[in-house]
């Protein structure tokens, strides 16, 4: 099968999207045609990474306007809130999840909206906006990130941020994406991300496709390669990042924050603005998702652990914002104190 332009599409009532499950081995494109599929496929990590979850939240709810059978457009606005709701459980964490879904409720809920045809195709239309949106601020987040790379650099990266966590290019892996174009010599050091491995799985593979030198890592070594100097600056992703700074980020995100510290290492998370939840004022806040545990006391099905050992899988922790040296964003590069320049880069 050809390969996706992007990492979720649409095709004539059609989503498709790369199942990020199987690779680096496989490459395998899932098909969906109910919104019931596409938050199963976000809830499984078929697809995962808040900005790719938010374009798939977009294209669920016009696939639940194609769907309905609703003989006017009040009823069917009454059936995307009952889809959004199934959507909006899908996975807790990701900010991005009911921002695109709420910006669906919108666009179908506007006054010059008469039929239930002219509701479908405004629903089609805000998911393909929100995926196109998304490529340009990947791209313009990346501008203001890779400004911060210096020729030579090496970098530290945790988890997937690249083309496959969002629609396309990428959020920290577009930054070093972007400074290899433009003719830096970089190095990355990627970790490998208990307990799904998507740094191993997902980043290695990416980096390796774009030509960028790679060396992948287990999680428990990043401290050792710090303190020997060997890292130059971290970039990650964010999942939520509250109105204090605070971030959400893949599981392991905050030990690497806290060892950057230590070791007088810049550490800064590359955030869409859609990322950034001013409503909440700290990390503490944000739900955290815990999933299944076998995640933990399996790989690929084989048991590793005891059976009937007691298990924690948080899929996420929170990084506090003195940690962070600076949140990179589409609209600019926010520093402390973040009460202030996240207000000026949302509203930017």
């Amino acid at each position: 099968m050809n390969e996706l332009e992007r990492t979720i599409e649409w095709h004539d009532g059609t989503v498709m999207m790369i199942d990020q499950r199987v690779l680096p081995l496989h490459y395998e494109i899932k098909t969906y045609t109910t919104y019931q599929g596409v938050a199963e496929a976000i809830h499984t990590m078929v697809i995962r990474g808040a900005p790719a979850i938010g374009a798939a939240a977009g294209f669920g709810m016009a696939l639940a306007g194609l769907q309905s059978k609703a003989r006017n457009s009040t009823e069917l606005r009454l059936e995307l809130v009952k889809a959004a709701d199934v959507l909006r459980k899908s996975r807790p964490t990701a900010v991005n999840l009911s921002w695109a879904i709420g910006r669906m409720l919108l666009a179908a809920a506007r006054d010059d909206l008469w039929s239930v045809d002219d509701v479908r195709a405004a629903l089609i239309h805000e998911a393909q906006k929100i995926a196109d949106e998304d490529v340009a601020i990947n791209r313009r987040m990346a501008e203001h990130g890779a400004a911060l790379i210096q020729d030579g650099d090496t970098i530290l990266t945790h988890c997937n941020t690249g083309a496959l966590a969002v629609v396309d290019y990428g959020t920290a892996l577009g930054v070093i994406r972007r400074a290899h174009e433009q003719g830096k010599r970089i190095k990355v050091f990627a970790d490998e991300t208990r307990p799904r491995l998507q740094g191993a799985r997902l980043t290695a593979w990416e980096l390796m496709r774009w030509g960028i030198d790679v060396t992948l890592i287990a999680d428990n070594a990043a401290g050792h390669y710090m303190r020997k100097g060997a890292i130059n600056i971290c970039f990650v992703g964010s999942d939520r990042t509250t109105a204090n700074g605070d971030v959400a980020n893949k599981i392991g995100t905050y030990q690497v924050a806290v060892l950057a510290k230590e070791n007088g290492i810049p550490f800064y998370p590359v955030v869409p603005t859609s990322t950034i939840d001013l409503s909440l004022a700290h990390g503490d806040l944000i739900p955290i998702e815990e999933r299944d545990e076998r995640e933990v006391t399996e790989i690929d099905g084989v048991r590793i652990a005891p059976i009937g050992v007691k298990v924690g899988n948080p899929a996420f922790d929170v990084t506090p914002h003195k940690y962070v040296t600076g949140i990179v964003t589409e609209n600019g590069i926010a520093y402390p104190p973040f009460e202030v320049s996240l207000k000026k880069v949302v509203k930017s």
